[in-house]
């Protein structure tokens, strides 16, 4: 399985949208909340170059926003 990490914040919306995904399709993910985590929200804008939540860490490829095809595609979900 790969190792998928989703940066959020507790009211944005698409970030629930993304991990209700995730889940609904037994997906792990480590979630991290970048409105409380200083050291992850720079750890997101590193990776990402990008302030707006959710990013999605699939293995290294990032992708911003809740994307589902993107996602699908990056974890062969069909």
């Amino acid at each position: 399985m790969k190792k998928v990490i989703v940066y959020s914040t507790s009211t944005c919306p698409y970030c629930r949208m993304v991990k209700d995904f995730l889940t609904g399709n037994n997906i792990e993910f480590i979630n991290y909340d970048v409105g409380e985590d200083r050291e992850k929200l720079e750890e997101m804008i590193k990776k990402s170059k990008q302030m707006g939540v959710p990013v999605i860490d699939i293995e290294g490829k990032i992708i911003v926003g809740f994307n589902k095809e993107a996602i699908k595609q990056e974890l062969e979900i069909k």
